[in-house]
């Protein structure tokens, strides 16, 4: 049968990228990706064929794909982080019932909620919600609607596209719907290429957060009432009884 991958390459380093992904860009002939993305990979698979469309052409993008996979090349459509998470996934499965003779593999990768967790400490051991504050795909409003909910619900929250030079301040408008519920003083934490060479990284409360530049390449972690920050790392307590 013919194949299609569709893979999440990590964060970025290829120390990141599972194994079954590397296996299976290995086995492709044709890398279909985003610009961006493929430049992390044409290092280390420098004999492939990549192709690829601008942002907001991902319909067109996935077609491609789909037609090189016709032709009976093997092919991999890529993108950042876990393609099942924000990524290609959705869209290459939605185009893909019009080809039911090719099979569709859908291939993990570490997302930047799991990669950035890492880097701060242990954010996530408890119940989290993962919100993008772009709205490119999903208005505002609705948006505005989940931060409102998560925040209520004392959930960490994980945001990612905090910011671009389009949206400069919706990650401070999103901090003031935090603080709707949830103390100035709470810890929160930062990442910025998250696993790359260029990778920064902040522990800051929400009241300094909210006056905090980022941009795309941020993932950003609100912590929940429980969480701490213990010898410079993000903490939320699971409520085990350390105590002797």
């Amino acid at each position: 049968m013919k194949k299609i991958y569709v893979v999440g390459l990590g964060p970025g380093a290829r120390k990141q990228m599972t194994g079954e992904a590397y296996t299976a860009l290995e086995q492709s002939e044709i890398i279909v990706g985003y610009p961006v993305y493929l430049d992390l990979i044409r290092d280390t698979f420098p004999d492939k064929i990549y192709k690829s469309t601008p942002m907001k052409q991902e319909v067109e993008r996935c077609r491609m794909a789909f037609g090189e996979a016709m032709q009976g090349k093997t092919t991999a459509m890529v993108c950042s982080g876990d393609a099942g998470v924000y990524g290609m996934a959705g869209l290459m499965l939605q185009i893909g019932s019009e080809f039911p003779e090719l099979d569709v593999e859908i291939v993990p990768g570490i997302t930047a909620a799991i990669g950035g967790a890492a880097v701060l400490g242990a954010p996530l051991m408890h119940d989290f919600a993962v919100i993008s504050l772009s709205d490119l795909m999903t208005p505002w409003d609705k948006i505005e609607i989940r931060l409102r909910a998560a925040a209520m619900a004392d959930f960490v929250i994980c945001l990612y596209n905090p910011s671009s030079k389009k949206r400069s301040d919706y990650l401070k408008k999103a901090c003031k719907i935090m603080k709707e519920f949830k103390k100035p003083e709470t810890i929160c934490g930062l990442v910025r290429n998250i696993g790359r060479k260029e990778e920064t990284s902040q522990i800051l409360t929400l009241e300094e957060l909210e006056h905090t530049e980022t941009d795309m390449f941020t993932t950003v972690f609100i912590g929940n009432v429980q969480t701490m920050c213990l010898n410079h790392k993000m903490v939320t307590p699971r409520g085990y009884n350390v105590t002797r």
